[in-house]
């Protein structure tokens, strides 16, 4: 079995590379190393991991088609996308060059090279303005509110294209708010590490009152190659096409992530309470009872556990950003 990994060199691709090239499977890993955030974060992941990872930006037909043609894929995990909802408001541009372009040069390379199974990165940012919580993934997802949100549901219906047309598996992946060890450091649990560490004020986002469904990065891993590993079975229109919520299924409250962060650190936090920012929403809670029936996916790493493995690493020597 031969798998390619794009966006191997991020947060959630360096963890999945290494997680199947440990369990044996011939893993290809490419990215294209852009500076959206500090380079040294990927570089250093894959240095930790022992991950030799391509520099190949999917936006680039020619060379996704002869890595393709070159190496004969079975399965392929598509992770790399511009990502970040904020960025998306003074960025637009890159996440239609990733987001959609790159992600139709990876079908079309599905397409054409024989791929039998594609799995690709969705976020829970689909839901938008989805008033009723938990998240389940037969709720409509026609009111996004970024341009990150819309290119993620926009993937979706790209897949559900092409597995129509071609006949290719498809499944999506709606991740939810993604923690742990060499975390990107555009998310809350480093801004917050680094600012506390510091001494300096954290900016908390609609004077505190949020929730999120915070994820323990391996419970993440873990359920992408539990997808990867069940190819769909035909749904009622006869396709080998799923999306699926995957996240904790136990949403916290914002002063409380920030409290175990402050706890782990032995720091009480200065903080700023500001506004809620443009592209944000109040929640996100994964109904994550689909991918529990039909992959086996059960979350296990706690917040308070994961958030002391998160502030060990921060810490420790391998954080190339300390």
């Amino acid at each position: 079995m031969k798998i390619l990994v794009t966006g191997a060199a991020g947060f959630i691709g360096s963890k999945l590379m290494y997680s199947l090239q440990k369990r044996g499977d011939e893993v290809v890993g490419i990215d294209n190393f852009n500076d959206y955030y500090d380079i040294r974060l990927k570089e250093g992941r894959c240095k930790a991991f022992g991950l030799q990872v391509r520099r190949l930006d999917i936006a680039d037909k020619a060379s996704v088609d002869a890595l393709f043609e070159q190496e004969k894929f079975d399965k392929v995990v598509n992770l790399a996308a511009q990502a970040g909802v904020r960025y998306s408001i003074t960025n637009p541009y890159a996440y239609l060059q990733s987001n959609l372009v790159g992600f139709l040069n990876i079908l079309e390379a599905c397409r054409n090279f024989g791929v039998k199974h594609l799995v690709y990165a969705s976020s829970s940012s689909v839901y938008g303005m989805n008033a009723k919580v938990p998240y389940s993934e037969d709720d409509k997802v026609d009111n996004p509110v970024s341009l990150y949100a819309a290119t993620k549901k926009s993937n979706e219906l790209m897949a559900h294209s092409y597995c129509k047309l071609y006949g290719i598996a498809m499944t999506g992946l709606r991740y939810f708010t993604v923690y742990g060890p060499w975390g990107r450091p555009d998310m809350a649990p480093m801004l917050f590490a680094g600012a506390i560490s510091r001494g300096e004020t954290i900016k908390v986002f609609n004077h505190g009152d949020m929730i999120r469904d915070f994820t323990y990065i391996d419970d993440i891993v873990a359920g992408t190659i539990g997808c990867l590993d069940h190819e769909p079975a035909p749904n009622r229109d006869g396709l080998k096409y799923r999306v699926y919520n995957i996240g904790c299924s136990n949403p916290v409250k914002l002063m409380d992530f920030i409290s175990e962060i402050e706890h782990a650190l032995g720091v009480e936090a200065k903080k700023e309470f500001l506004p809620m920012q443009p592209g944000d929403v109040y929640q996100t809670n994964a109904d994550t009872t689909k991918l529990e029936t039909e992959i086996g996916y059960k979350p296990v790493v706690q917040l308070h556990e994961g958030i002391g493995k998160f502030i060990e690493w921060y810490r420790g020597d391998q954080n190339p950003l300390k």
